[in-house]
């Protein structure tokens, strides 16, 4: 969304009055719409209206920004420069007719290490025509590009100029878990080579006292054995007008040559060439670090055949249904549900519980765990590339590929940085020697120190390593985050809404109280109400589905069943309907005496749920519930009162129980009888006093869910829904995960304010330096890397945490 847009600006905006073929044709002039989906206000209106009116062939111009849609009347044989000029402002157009920009392509660039690169290929592909948008994934060394149907190939002719090999990644592989970035192997002997070829210049210098032939060639063989890469790749970014890294080494080591700095010059580029390898290997950790973390599962499985054999058969290839024996030791290939046997499975890097759990017939196991003990069999719920570690690596490399805020702002800073200390160098290489009459010299080598200065990788490196490495971290410990967004927001948490069942409960509540009422007591009102009971998936009717079962109830035939959300139940029993609910479903009905009031009042106030049967003559019977605290959510609950967050139940539980769960939890404030829009009403007010978190396991806490700043969903492994819609999915129902996630992002926040103090630091210390005259190029260079391979050190921290 654009900054506009946030803030609230923009006109009522109608639909748009699409132009006749009569009105067309008389104009002689032809249409295409477009989507763009960052137009959001008139402010972006008022840029592609000023952009497009002068284009010769353009006839009109019809916006609908409410549908984020343009309407283009052209009498142009081809919509390239219309689409080149979008691109040229930065606007993402989509053809809505699929005639162009209507494809998407994976591509895999093993040469793309740093912000550098993905300058580069932005500029030069951003402008294409054909080409609607560029989605970067530098920790997964990837690019996505939405185009035209023919433009793929000008695209990676494109990338070929720059320098880049692109491999185009089909989807079966892009959505494989073992799909990998590619790594390019380090050749290391040049490296070797120049590294002596330096030493050996710098010596003969020292020897010699001044330059000599042989320091000349030396430095040459340096320069030209470890840098001729970054030559290469310096003179494309200076002919597509960008001043990268590599062009801004190329230009200080060329211009120190030129000044008889020759030792100097082949010292910086090595160690310019040595300091990138060794930070390309540090960054390859941060890559690796979500599949080395989960350690992917293995990649045959002990399949049943038709014949009743048993084989090893490929995890890609085995279909859904399949029936796979593990043994003890061995690690699972494929989400499933065990159907013979007996084990216990180590869920770590799934869920990151420390202990193993017991597994039998019906429970689910997950593809990467570990079976520990015993030997079992299951049958296969999810193909290799939709098991529930695939997604976790997927939802894990997406967040890596958005930008957080700090990101977001580092990135502008640096766009602004580089040019300024550019033009700087300029001026400090041209003004004091005409001013001042100072030697030309001297202030032309001041100004080489400043070109090294002037590159900002450290600084921009440091925020998606610090991101990747705390989302990474999170993954290890059941916590998967789905945007660095998240990450940076949860340290600003104020407070906490939970739901209870489920949440700070067990989820799993047991009938405690059959309560006969009323002169008309129906005899079979616990068969009535078991049988109600047994259709619905709410834990208070499982409850009393399961202890009619237990006590060998019949069940009878239930017609015209139907779920009352925040309420209860009914249908026909005999032909009479009946309700099954709770307080607020009673007094519905007109059903609450005084006499009722009181006894459920009296259930409630131990901490039960209290249910009636309802019929046409009255009230039948009440059924109490109780369900437990879980001993993780006291734990969590004080951690985070420890942390200064503060807790508030929502529950559709009645007052009376909402309170004594809260009071024994140790909850700060409880509501009750909260239908799914009272919750959300209830979040929107916390939300007024700051950041708020909402943490719920089903459907009726979902619009709570999405107006939280951060929706927690509790249970994630294994689901679908949750893993791809909540901001933070917590793999187990372990409330205790909250407050670590807390943890995580408050020590991401100080590791990325280190990493940014740290860059700008050193960078103003060398400036300052360098107007001294006390700064050297090897020594600028030295900082330089040095302080990139600092904060990525720094933010590799994170994933011992």
């Amino acid at each position: 969304m654009s900054e506009c847009s946030s803030k609230g600006c923009g006109s009522p905006v109608g639909p748009t009055v699409q132009p006749t073929a009569q009105a067309l044709r008389a104009t002689g002039s032809t249409q295409a719409a477009y989507r763009i989906e960052n137009m959001d206000c008139p402010t972006e209106e008022a840029l592609i209206r000023g952009k497009l009116s002068g284009l010769e062939g353009v006839v009109g111009l019809e916006f609908n920004l409410m549908q984020r849609t343009l309407v283009v009347q052209h009498k142009l044989p081809s919509l390239t420069s219309v689409e080149q000029a979008l691109a040229a402002i930065g606007m993402q157009a989509v053809r809505m007719d699929g005639t162009s920009a209507g494809q998407t392509t994976r591509l895999s660039i093993a040469k793309m290490d740093c912000p550098t690169e993905e300058a580069l290929i932005r500029n030069k592909l951003g402008a294409m025509a054909g080409v609607a948008d560029l989605d970067f994934n530098l920790m997964q060394r990837t690019l996505s590009v939405r185009h035209a149907d023919h433009a793929l190939p000008d695209v990676l002719g494109a990338l070929q100029t720059l320098g880049f090999e692109a491999q185009v990644v089909d989807a079966a592989e892009a959505s494989s878990p073992t799909a990998s970035p590619v790594n390019t192997p380090t050749k290391w002997w040049p490296l070797v080579i120049s590294l002596i070829a330096a030493s050996a210049a710098e010596g003969v210098y020292w020897f010699n006292n001044g330059n000599h032939w042989s320091v000349v060639v030396l430095a040459l063989v340096a320069v030209f054995t470890g840098g001729l890469s970054t030559y290469k790749k310096g003179w494309i970014a200076l002919k597509n007008r960008n001043l990268n890294m590599n062009a801004l080494m190329s230009i200080a080591v060329t211009g120190a040559m030129l000044i008889g700095h020759w030792p100097e010059a082949a010292m910086v580029m090595v160690l310019f060439s040595l300091a990138e390898v060794i930070e390309a290997k540090s960054l390859d950790r941060a890559r690796h670090a979500i599949r080395g973390l989960l350690d992917l599962a293995p990649e045959e499985a002990t399949v049943k055949q038709a014949d009743g054999t048993w084989r090893e058969v490929n995890a890609k290839q085995i279909a859904i249904g399949s029936r796979v024996r593990v043994k003890p030791g061995e690690r699972i290939a494929l989400d499933g549900e065990v159907l013979e046997g007996r084990s216990t499975v180590n869920q770590a890097p799934i869920t990151g519980e420390s202990l193993p759990v017991e597994k039998s017939p019906g429970d689910p196991v997950f593809a990467g765990t570990i079976n520990e003990s015993g030997s079992f069999e299951y049958h296969v719920t999810a193909v290799a590339s939709d098991s529930t570690l695939s997604r976790i690596i997927h939802a894990v490399e997406a967040a890596q590929g958005s930008r957080a805020p700090t990101q977001r702002f580092v990135d502008q800073f640096a766009r602004w940085y580089t040019p300024i200390v550019f033009g700087l160098a300029i001026a400090v290489a041209v003004l004091p020697p005409l001013l001042v009459g100072a030697a030309w010299l001297d202030w032309i080598y001041r100004a080489l120190v400043l070109l090294v200065v002037a590159c900002p990788c450290a600084l921009v490196i440091s925020t998606p390593v610090s991101i990747v490495s705390g989302l990474a971290a999170a993954a290890r410990h059941g916590i998967l985050i789905k945007g660095g967004v998240y990450l940076e927001e949860g340290r600003k948490l104020r407070w906490l809404a939970l739901d209870k069942t489920g949440t700070i409960t067990h989820g799993k509540p047991a009938q405690t109280d059959f309560v006969p009422w009323g002169d008309e007591f129906a005899s079979d009102g616990r068969s009535i109400a078991a049988s109600l009971a047994a259709r619905s998936d709410h834990p208070v009717s499982k409850a009393v589905a399961q202890a009619a079962q237990a006590d060998a109830i019949s069940l009878l035939d239930v017609a015209e069943f139907s779920a009352l959300p925040g309420r209860g139940v009914q249908g026909k029993v005999h032909g009479e309907v009946f309700h099954l609910g709770n307080h607020r479903m009673l007094e519905e009905l007109g059903q609450c005496t005084p006499e009722l009031e009181q006894r459920i009042a009296a259930l409630e106030t131990t901490g039960k749920t209290v249910v009636m049967l309802v019929g046409t003559r009255g009230v039948h019977a009440l059924f109490a519930v109780a369900d437990t605290i879980k001993d993780s959510s006291r734990s969590a609950i004080a951690e985070l009162h420890a942390l200064g967050i503060n807790t508030m139940m929502l529950t559709g539980d009645n007052h009376h129980t909402a309170q004594a769960i809260a009071a024994q939890a140790g909850i700060d404030r409880a509501q009750g009888n909260l239908l799914p829009d009272d919750k959300l009403r209830e979040v929107e007010e916390l939300a007024r006093s700051g950041k708020v978190g909402m943490v719920g396991d089903g459907i009726n806490d979902a619009p709570a869910l999405a107006r939280a700043d951060i929706g927690f969903a509790m249970g994630a492994a294994g689901t679908d829904t949750a893993i791809e819609t909540a901001d933070v999915a917590l793999m187990d129902d372990n409330l205790r995960k909250i407050p670590t996630f807390v943890r995580l992002s408050r020590a991401t926040a100080r590791v990325l304010m280190q990493n940014i103090v740290l860059a700008l630091g050193i960078k103003a210390i060398f400036l300052v330096l360098t107007f001294t005259g006390h700064a050297t190029m090897w020594m600028a260079v030295f900082a330089d890397m040095g302080a990139s391979l600092l904060v990525v050190g720094n933010g590799l921290r994170l994933l011992r945490r």
